[in-house]
């Protein structure tokens, strides 16, 4: 069973317009590619038919991961995201131990996009979900090492 992916309304939007225009442009380049390819004639030694094959296969995986995305999307709305506590929907402001501060907004991981916008299933995002302002976070990160922040702002991200 796939699993729910958590996606907020512009998140979803964006797959949508990456689903339409793989499927409706970029199919039609790769069918010319193939198309031209095998006007070279025999295709059994033919690179560029090879080339345009994979890319076509390469295509209908992306076209079907995103297809199966959508399909198991748990759209988050702002009528759905506290600012009691960090959650996917919230923009996270933090200070670090050494006095930076960070800025992190919390989406699902088929929307995040480093340092911005940062899973709920990533390091940092893990640590600070379901964190009140005020609470201090060690974050175990993939190096071995840790990071200690404190929470010093909840804003709503959508």
């Amino acid at each position: 069973m796939p699993k729910d992916v958590i996606l907020t309304y512009e998140g979803l939007e964006s797959l949508k317009i990456e689903l339409e225009e793989l499927s409706t442009v970029k199919r039609r380049e790769v069918a010319g590619r193939i198309k031209e390819a095998r006007e070279f004639g025999d295709i059994s030694e033919n690179s560029e038919y090879d080339d345009a094959k994979n890319e076509q296969a390469m295509l209908e995986t992306r076209i079907a991961q995103i297809e199966e995305k959508i399909r198991s999307a748990q759209v988050v709305s702002a009528e759905d995201v506290s600012t009691d506590v960090v959650g996917v929907g919230v923009t996270v402001s933090v200070k670090f131990e050494d006095g930076k501060a960070g800025k992190f907004t919390i989406v699902g991981s088929a929307e995040a996009k480093p340092p911005e916008k940062l899973s709920n299933e990533s390091p940092v995002g893990k640590a600070l979900m379901g964190r009140k302002k005020g609470e201090e976070v060690i974050v175990q990160l993939p190096t071995g090492k840790s990071r200690k922040l404190k929470i010093t702002k909840i804003d709503l991200g959508l």
